[in-house]
Order: C-alpha cells, then sequence, then structure tokens
C-alpha cells in the first residue's frame, strides 16, 4: 500500500508544492510545528532515511539545503532546523522547521494557518528558490 507521501508525489492527495524535480519534491506540512515548515521527500517510497543509496542521500540532503536557504529567505526565523524522524509516515522524509525557540523544535505545539495562508506561504517560498 502507498504511503500518503506516495500519494501526494502521484497527484492522488493535493499538496502546497514548494519545490521539484525528477527525484524529489518539497511541500509545507499540513500540521506544522511553525509558519513554513516544509517536508522534503524522495520521490521514491523508502520507509527510512538510511534506507536510502548513497547517491540518493545525498541528493535528498541537497536538495533540502536549496529549500531551506530559500524558507530563511522567506519567513522570519533565527535559522531553519532539520530534523528526520520518519515514525509517522513510513516513506523518508526531512522536515525543515523554521525557529525562534527550541520549542519550535518540539512536535507537540502546532500552528494554526488556513489554506490561503499555506498557499500564499508556499508561493513566496517557491519564489525565493
Amino acid at each position: 500500500m502507498s504511503s500518503i507521501f506516495t500519494k501526494i508525489v502521484n497527484g492522488e492527495i493535493p499538496c502546497y508544492k514548494i519545490a521539484e524535480d525528477d527525484q524529489f519534491l518539497a511541500f509545507l506540512d499540513i500540521n506544522p510545528n511553525t509558519k513554513g515548515h516544509t517536508l522534503c521527500i524522495p520521490k521514491k517510497e523508502l520507509d527510512k532515511i538510511f534506507d536510502l543509496d548513497e547517491e540518493l542521500y545525498i541528493g535528498l540532503m541537497c536538495f533540502s539545503r536549496k529549500v531551506a536557504i530559500a524558507l530563511e529567505k522567506t519567513v522570519p526565523c533565527n535559522r531553519v532546523a532539520i530534523s528526520v524522524i520518519g515514525i509517522e509516515v513510513p516513506h523518508a522524509h526531512v522536515h525543515l522547521i523554521p525557529l525562534n525557540k527550541m520549542e519550535d523544535i518540539r512536535f507537540v505545539a502546532k500552528e494554526k494557518i488556513t489554506a490561503e495562508e499555506m498557499q500564499q506561504i508556499a508561493q513566496d517560498i517557491a519564489s525565493n528558490l
């Protein structure tokens, strides 16, 4: 059975897309820790980040870096954190989270953002790529 991220890659489920190439996709997390919380995924469905072969792993990190730089230009923050947890969805993914305080990295308090705001944030980040 395909993961929710594979369904997003295949266009079966919509997302707030930020960036895409032939191997990777970046989109806003629909349950964000902070404004601009972004997920970067390989299009190839593999459960854990260390299941990726070295080339795909390095490619994901390079892709995530480009997105993080655009994210930092777009969303006011002290820095963009990277987190790889991967328990909630069995598809390797990287969280990019704009931080202003340490609590922002914790997956407890969530930001409430409207669909219109999410669309605008995605467009703004994409314009800084």
